[in-house]
């Protein structure tokens, strides 16, 4: 049987992190009572995942950081209440624990000691319910990152938790996936009546399913309250200058350049694809129409989760060899360099190729925003002051400054993201493969990006991306290529 729905109490609450000076969070007064519906917004950075993760009770002991005043979950403390609420987190591969899709979306039952007898029912409910259509034996590890989103999801519908908190379910999902997934919560809800909360950028997929709106300022305190309908149209004007997404103040998009220039990369009857080796067969195989990356362009890939987008762009920038068929650099952008991108060394991508990943912590490396930041430029051996200068100018645009010798590592999702984005252009590359770009960010913070990517093709460089963002690829995309 499902918990029974909790509420949740923030008394002057706050937390500060370890490694920071300024608190994430500071005197949080709220009461959610049980099997209330909260849309939890605010800027990047403003200590939305925070606040869900404290919640759930996991944001850490004293040496993780320091807390103030009191939250409480089902009338104890968050961290005396864990079981009582399904967290989902915002990189779902930190969720993905065990080597097969059921045994995965089972172990949380497990753990709470769920009869047998009642586990795998719960388990194929779960998965029909996000719409994850594999095995049960088919190995997590070749799921797609949207994939291992609903994976992670419906290892939480499993267990029926009396709170269900979000953190940005849907941003890796195709269309169809997140009204797969946005019904599925629904029919959760209607049917256990648990606690809701969930944090989403795109407040227009959740505004249906919830009753209430917290809005979060940039200094981590509550500055709207109230039902969505109330919040939104009262201060609708002001929330998007902050940066939230509200209905009806969509964000400004840079004007459109058609200076197309150069071929830089063409393909010629590719096909990719995963887990080749002399041993054994691809794990899946798709096939590429004929495309031709040139100077000054942004070149989309779209398509459902699963379709082989990161594949695709990995073996564009020459991180995974074709299958069959071959992608060949061109003179302008290979110089000296051989014509085939896989077998160009490290160095020789680095101002030819630059990728940034689906998940940004598989590439940070240094302990401090800035040193991470000059990881490239060092490697090009530019001077101390140019090195300075391209850090200080990315920092400034991405909204990094303040966290210049923050740890890569606990920033929120959107800054993660950003940082990522940021971390490939300092190396000035010819052309830029981004997995996800836009994933994680604020109105204001997607605006600010989207305007430096508009920025880097007029200076005759190329995109390519793998998207789901809509918004994005109406923004920037030459071509869009639907796989």
């Amino acid at each position: 049987m499902p918990l029974h729905p909790v509420g949740i109490r923030a008394t002057e609450w706050g937390w500060r992190h370890a490694s920071r000076s300024r608190w994430a969070l500071h005197g949080l007064d709220f009461v959610i009572e049980p099997g209330e519906r909260v849309l939890l917004l605010g800027a990047s950075g403003s200590g939305k995942s925070t606040l869900l993760q404290a919640m759930a009770g996991v944001l850490g002991g004293s040496e993780e950081g320091e807390a103030a005043g009191e939250l409480l979950v089902n009338g104890l403390p968050a961290t005396q209440s864990r079981g009582h609420s399904g967290l989902l987190l915002q990189d779902p591969d930190s969720q993905v624990i065990l080597a097969r899709v059921g045994d995965d979306v089972a172990f949380g039952c497990e753990n709470l000691g769920v009869p047998r007898e009642q586990i795998w029912p719960r388990v194929q409910s779960a998965l029909d319910a996000v719409g994850l259509r594999v095995p049960l034996d088919r190995s997590t590890s070749e799921l797609s990152g949207g994939q291992k989103q609903r994976l992670a999801l419906a290892g939480i519908l499993a267990m029926q938790p009396g709170a269900l908190l979000l953190d940005e379910p849907t941003a890796n999902l195709d269309p169809t996936g997140v009204t797969e997934v946005r019904e599925a919560v629904g029919c959760v809800l209607e049917r256990t009546g648990a606690t809701f909360v969930v944090v989403e950028h795109r407040v227009e997929v959740w505004l249906p399913l919830v009753n209430r709106v917290i809005v979060l300022s940039a200094e981590g305190s509550v500055i709207a309250d109230g039902r969505p309908d109330d919040v939104l149209r009262t201060r609708g004007a002001e929330l998007a200058a902050s940066g939230v997404w509200v209905p009806g103040f969509p964000p400004a998009v840079p004007s459109r350049s058609a200076a197309a220039g150069a071929t830089l990369l063409t393909t010629s009857e590719l096909t990719v694809g995963r887990g080749l080796s002399r041993r054994q067969p691809p794990t899946f195989a798709r096939a590429f129409p004929d495309v031709g990356i040139r100077e000054g362009t942004t070149t989309a890939l779209t398509g459902a989760n699963g379709s082989g987008k990161t594949t695709i762009g990995l073996t564009l920038a020459g991180l995974l060899p074709p299958i069959a068929g071959e992608v060949l650099a061109r003179e302008e952008l290979r110089g000296h360099a051989g014509k085939h991108p896989i077998g160009w060394k490290s160095r020789e991508l680095l101002t030819r190729i630059g990728t940034v990943f689906q998940e940004p912590e598989h590439q940070f490396l240094r302990a401090t925003v800035r040193d991470e930041l000059a990881v490239g430029p060092r490697a090009l051996k530019l001077t101390n002051l140019e090195v300075a200068a391209r850090v200080d100018e990315l920092l400034e645009r991405l909204r990094l400054s303040a966290l210049a010798q923050a740890n890569p590592f606990t920033l929120s999702g959107g800054e993660k993201r950003r940082l990522s984005v940021a971390t490939v252009l300092a190396s000035r590359p010819r052309i830029l493969v981004l997995d996800e770009p836009t994933f994680g960010q604020d109105s204001r913070t997607w605006e600010e990006l989207v305007a430096l990517l508009s920025e880097y093709t007029r200076d005759q460089n190329a995109i390519i991306a793998m998207t789901h963002d809509q918004l994005f690829v109406d923004a920037l995309a030459d071509e869009v290529v639907r796989l």
